[in-house]
């Protein structure tokens, strides 16, 4: 696919002698360029959430035994 790009003159330049002296075209170039940084943006590990749990991790969920208008008051205050 052909597409156009609009790239720094003196970056242009660098890339030129760079694929002068490797034997690589600026197309090879840009190719590679690109597939590096899509391959980096794979290689990021997703985020994790912080553990923020409360309590002992054994115990049982005291709030499991609540009925759905008790949670409801104990998470509203009793509104």
């Amino acid at each position: 696919m052909k597409t156009t790009i609009v790239i720094a003159d003196s970056l242009l330049e660098r890339a030129k002698r760079h694929g002068r002296k490797t034997g690589r075209s600026l197309r090879a170039l840009v190719e590679d360029g690109l597939q590096r940084v899509l391959d980096e943006e794979r290689r990021v590990p997703a985020y994790r959430l912080p553990d923020r749990t409360v309590g002992d991790p054994g115990a049982p969920n005291p709030l499991t035994a609540l009925t759905w208008q008790d949670l409801r008051d104990e998470i509203y205050g009793g509104r």
